[in-house]
Formats: structure tokens, C-alpha cells, sequence
């Protein structure tokens, strides 16, 4: 009975460690469509650092406001994890080819990247797929972090069995 009784409260602790872990440090989203290929595909997993540009804390909706903790610069380039502006439920990764004050110019129009010092809600960025598919200015508090390595993959057509892509585990972006 002693022995079951620690198997499990060893558990129940390992179990609350991940639950940590995966909540502040780092968390795996999963790919679901093919606007990023090459880069990403189809059932791709991949780990995103929270703590990348300083962990989110509060938010619009919360009495303290939105901020961040260690926060940290995103970087041109860097393949960013965000929550949809226009639905809080669907995280999506773009690459960010605009920082704030940066000039852009897309389809023969110009835009400046929005900072903190032009608008006083948030610094905004500029992101977009390799597809060029683009959502435009997306505001700091809806970055989650940078997507950093590609843990596995599986193809989503194939069945459970089949479909691993051994070419895509622990794969470096």
C-alpha cells in the first residue's frame, strides 16, 4: 500500500511539473494546414518558447491590464506563435517581416509598422506566411512566443500507423 501510495504521489508531482512547464516555459501547437510549406507541414508539432519575448501576464480583459515579464524584442524573421486577433482560440505562426516604426511595402502599397510611441495601446507587428498570406499589424499582446523546433510530425491523411515523417523529428527552425 506505501509503495502505491508513492508511485502515485510521485506522479501526481511529475504530472504538476509538465502542467507547469507547459503553461510558463514552453508549449507544442500542432499544424494543421499547408500556408507555410516549406517550412511547416501538415501535422507538424511544434515547440514554442513562451519566455521568448517575456511571458504574457493579464490582458485586455483583466483588472491588472495586459504586460510581460523579461520582456524581450522580436526579431525580423523570427517565426512567431500568436493568437488570431479575430478568434482567441486559433493560434496560427507567421514570420515577422515588420517591427514597429519599420516601413513596408506590400503590393505596391506603403505602411509603417505602428510603436508604442506613435499609438499608445501596444507595439505592432508585421507578419506574414511564406505563402505571402498576411494578417497585417498584429499587436504584442497576442504573441505567445517563437516557434523554435519542429518535435514530430505525422501525416493527418495517413492513417495512425503510417504517416510519421522521421526526417521531421527534433528538427531545428
Amino acid at each position: 500500500m506505501k509503495k502505491t501510495l508513492r508511485f502515485l504521489l510521485a506522479f501526481l508531482i511529475a504530472f504538476a511539473i509538465m502542467m507547469v512547464v507547459r503553461m510558463i516555459g514552453v508549449t507544442l501547437y500542432t499544424i494543421s494546414g499547408t500556408g507555410s510549406e516549406p517550412v511547416f507541414q501538415a501535422g507538424d508539432r511544434v515547440m514554442v518558447n513562451r519566455w521568448s519575448y517575456g511571458l504574457r501576464v493579464g490582458g485586455k480583459d483583466c483588472f491588472f491590464g495586459y504586460g510581460r515579464i523579461a520582456r524581450q524584442s522580436v526579431e525580423k524573421g523570427d517565426l512567431v506563435a500568436f493568437e488570431n486577433p479575430q478568434n482567441n482560440d486559433q493560434i496560427l505562426i507567421y514570420r515577422c517581416k515588420g517591427l514597429p516604426g519599420d516601413t513596408i511595402v506590400h503590393e505596391g502599397n506603403t505602411f509603417v509598422v505602428p510603436s508604442l510611441r506613435d499609438c499608445a495601446d501596444a507595439d505592432y507587428y508585421w507578419l506574414e506566411t511564406l505563402d505571402s498570406h498576411q494578417l497585417g499589424f498584429i499587436a504584442e499582446e497576442y504573441l505567445i512566443g517563437r516557434a523554435f523546433m519542429v518535435v514530430y510530425s505525422r501525416d493527418p491523411l495517413e492513417p495512425l500507423w503510417k504517416g510519421w515523417r522521421s526526417n521531421r523529428i527534433l528538427l531545428p527552425l
